[in-house]
């Protein structure tokens, strides 16, 4: 098993390229299985998530080439409808292939899905909605088996909540199905904007792209044709680095990124005394004459992201005085509080509150990735501690960032991934 080693204390300089999203290219290799062409898409990212799902739709059925970042992907000869537990349970977001086998096949069996443990993420949403559809579904040996002999038919779904893969399930089957689908609370995501927009273009009448209510007109089952797909930039990735920057107080610039995208975190640097210049699609942060503490709340897009809160709490360590972080969406998603504590941070919770006391003298120790993002916590506090960090189980690391301490060493960083 692999781990990284820090070397902290050093400053940062240059600039790093954002990779395609991970989860906008999930969704979209998922809708794949709609198609009638083969398709090609550009800008994937090489991480792990994203092998795991071309590998599962190999296994049912499809041949596909990722040269670098470039996909072509064919799932004409998809013939299985059953998302085995094995590959499932690696990733939740394999749970993205119900909505698309059982509109395109009108029956599918999917495992339960597996992935990050922070926190409840049920699929009760999902299957709701496409039992409004027309959808028979029980839940079996561990197994969703969803059935719909004459085909999915349009309808009215209010969701309770909001919910990312919920939306993107039910946006993709309802492009095949028979009539109107109305969404309502429906996610606003840019990676749920992406979904939307390639599925207009191959052909499917989509309404309220970017609003929390989006109306699909069926194609009655039939196929779709895909035009070629660029993946948009990775905002979590890019606000991973400008938190890099900012917790070594060092001047970067992240390039290729949608700076609207990014608004929240930007924000947020901003309140915490870090200048930021954006232009030709980069945005460039600069050293803070004194990084004052925030208060963040997490919410549904475009508010603060929760996959952004640790590398903030991270950052927060940093900070003259005390900061406040809420998390709102996932009632697990602070368990890497007590890794960042064996630095020498102190931290306090409550519920689902932090209270971060800054600033902190950070120091190297062996700490442990719990979950992806807290993973990327754990690398940015260990930039900033004194001697050496290693950072144990980075396979979580590897589910969502491509390449991560090749790009911190170009920005001068000194990490080494070695063997347990």
């Amino acid at each position: 098993m692999d781990y990284l080693e820090i070397e902290g204390g050093r400053k940062l300089k240059g600039s790093v390229k954002i990779s395609g999203a991970k989860n906008a290219a999930l969704p979209l290799i998922a809708s794949t299985i709609l198609a009638k062409n083969r398709v090609s898409m550009t800008n994937i990212p090489n991480v792990a998530d994203i092998r795991t799902l071309l590998q599962l739709l190999k296994i049912l059925g499809a041949q596909f080439e990722l040269n670098n970042s470039d996909l072509n992907i064919d799932t004409s000869g998809v013939s299985s409808t059953t998302a085995i537990y094995d590959i499932v349970r690696t990733m939740r977001a394999s749970i993205l292939v119900l909505g698309p086998l059982l509109s395109r096949f009108g029956h599918c069996e999917v495992s339960l899905p597996g992935g990050c443990a922070i926190g409840q993420r049920p699929i009760d949403l999902h299957l709701k909605a496409l039992e409004q559809m027309g959808a028979n579904i029980e839940i079996k040996n561990g197994y969703v088996i969803a059935k719909a002999k004459n085909g999915l038919r349009g309808a009215h779904i209010i969701f309770d909540k909001i919910t990312v893969t919920g939306t993107e399930n039910v946006i993709m089957a309802a492009a095949l199905a028979k009539g109107k689908t109305t969404i309502v609370n429906a996610a606003k995501e840019p990676e749920v904007v992406q979904l939307c927009e390639v599925l207009k273009s191959a052909g499917v009448e989509i309404e309220g792209i970017g609003s929390d209510e989006i109306a699909v007109v069926g194609s009655e089952r039939e196929l779709l044709e895909f035009k070629p797909v660029d993946v948009i930039p990775d905002r979590i990735e890019a606000g991973t680095y400008l938190c890099a920057g900012a917790i070594t107080n060092s001047e970067i610039t992240v390039e290729n990124v949608i700076e609207s995208h990014l608004d929240a975190v930007i924000t947020k640097l901003n309140q915490m005394g870090f200048e930021t210049e954006t232009k030709n699609r980069s945005i460039t942060i600069k050293p803070a004459a004194k990084i004052y503490p925030v208060e963040i709340v997490t919410s549904e897009y475009p508010g603060f992201p929760t996959d952004m809160q640790a590398q903030f709490l991270a950052l927060a360590l940093k900070a003259e005085g005390t900061s406040i972080i809420e998390e709102r969406l996932f009632e697990n998603r602070f368990m890497h509080v007590s890794e960042l504590m064996r630095f020498g941070a102190v931290i306090h919770l409550k519920g689902n509150i932090a209270t971060v006391n800054g600033p902190a003298k950070l120091y190297g120790a062996d700490v442990m990735a719990t979950d992806l993002r807290a993973s990327s916590a754990l690398v940015l506090a260990g930039l900033t501690a004194k001697g050496k960090t290693k950072v144990h189980r980075i396979y979580h690391l590897d589910r969502g960032y491509s390449k991560l301490e090749e790009k911190l060493n170009a920005l001068g960083a000194s990490i080494k991934r070695l063997k347990e």
